[in-house]
């Protein structure tokens, strides 16, 4: 019932069909505009008309956003703030400019806005009133270290900056433990280190890459196992903003994980008892405790049953 209320609310109920260029006083248009990620040669013709051409910029960093205007010559456009910290009361004024006709195009700080940025929740409330929505493609970081990784690229999943914290990392890498494609995560340079080794703890076999700086002099693609990669990251500190790019389940050999491949192969400790399953990660330099729930994840068990299993073997 409240998905439905959702889908309601959001005016999803009834189809709606989007002209983009089609003809007409009211609203406005919010254009999407790309801007480069490191290299200024990557600005798209289009977007520079688009910037030129619209009523209104909104930008995540005006300071920034203005270095980049000035360097196209776009210096007599109105430009405003839209970023995290102020869209609750940026959104609704934008929306209303937008209802009476005006046009705006929303930047980032880099690449596409309304990926991992509240360009999304502007897009969205923008749909739900009937306004058009219209992208003007461009540069990308996570799909350009993608294509560059060496890993598979027919099917993947962007997941986005992972959480923070511990317990909401490990909920984070179990709801895509099972994931068949391509991983593709942001991270901040200072968090790399930590983030690279929960994963790693996790499927340290298997391949990954690590690319910084893209389309700058720097540029850089740190490629290996993500227990290798992280092991480099020890002695060589990152610098500048990531990507990490991790194989999924799909083509993998052995893996801690204990997912089935695509392939319907038996889970590699399907023939281990409770006790040299356990004993498998401890051989892996784990604590007895986080072996267990290793383990217990593994087999979809909860630690107590583990502990249980464990209790019977030694009877």
């Amino acid at each position: 019932m409240m998905e439905r209320d959702n889908v309601e609310a959001h005016g999803w109920a009834q189809v709606q069909v989007q002209k983009s260029f089609a003809a007409r006083e009211k609203p406005g248009t919010l254009y999407l505009v790309a801007t480069p990620i490191g290299n200024l040669e990557d600005m798209t013709f289009r977007a520079i008309r688009t910037l030129r051409e619209a009523d209104l910029i909104a930008a995540e960093d005006t300071r920034q956003s203005r270095k980049l205007l000035t360097h196209f010559e776009i210096v007599s456009k109105r430009l405003v703030s839209y970023h995290e910290h102020n869209k609750d009361a940026s959104g609704p004024e934008l929306i209303r400019l937008l209802q009476e006709g005006q046009s705006i195009a929303l930047i980032s700080d880099a690449g596409l806005p309304a990926i991992s940025d509240p360009g999304a929740d502007l897009a969205a409330e923008a749909v739900s009133r009937g306004i058009p929505v219209v992208p003007i493609p461009g540069a990308n970081a996570a799909l350009s270290a993608l294509i560059m990784s060496g890993l598979p690229t027919d099917r993947f999943l962007f997941a986005g900056f992972p959480p923070r914290e511990r317990k909401g990392m490990d909920r984070f890498l179990d709801g895509i433990a099972a994931e068949p494609g391509t991983i593709l995560l942001y991270e901040a340079p200072h968090r790399l280190k930590k983030t690279l080794l929960a994963l790693a703890e996790r499927w340290g076999d298997r391949r990954a890459a690590i690319v910084r700086e893209l389309t700058k002099r720097h540029e850089e693609a740190i490629r290996g196992t993500a227990l290798a990669c992280a092991e480099y990251l020890e002695e060589h500190p990152p610098l500048g903003e990531c990507c990490i790019i991790i194989e999924g389940t799909r083509g993998k050999s052995v893996s801690d994980t204990g997912t089935s491949g695509a392939d319907g192969q038996e889970n590699w400790w399907s023939a281990l008892t409770m006790g040299a399953h356990v004993a498998h990660y401890e051989e892996q330099g784990r604590q007895r405790k986080e072996a267990m729930r290793l383990a217990a994840r593994d087999r979809g068990l909860s630690r107590r049953d583990v502990y249980q299993a464990l209790l019977g073997e030694e009877e």
